[in-house]
């Protein structure tokens, strides 16, 4: 039983972790232009505007690949610099302890 309580205690914590670093991605914006589209977005991938200036749907598309593209590479920077490399192990599994 005690084992299964430890284990709740964990799950709850990287619940919280997790809720916490969503909160942090969501509070930074980045914004990428491409091909005459603007497209302005939070780390955690939620558009706040596309600009488009009458430019066709395949300049609109590239342009917010492009935004998911930099969002994702600088969140996963925030994420490393916020839980470090032990955080990250024991999110995906790794990291020792006990089984």
């Amino acid at each position: 039983m005690f084992d299964k309580l430890q284990q709740l205690k964990e799950l709850k914590k990287m619940r919280d972790d997790a809720m916490r670093i969503q909160k942090a991605l969501d509070e930074e914006t980045i914004e990428v232009e491409k091909r005459g589209v603007r497209v302005k977005l939070t780390l955690a991938q939620r558009f706040i505007s596309i600009d488009s200036e009458g430019k066709s749907g395949e300049d609109i598309v590239e342009a917010v690949n492009e935004g998911v593209k930099e969002s994702q590479k600088q969140a996963a920077k925030k994420m490393q610099g916020m839980m470090g490399m032990d955080g990250l192990k024991s999110m995906f599994g790794g990291g020792g302890g006990s089984s």
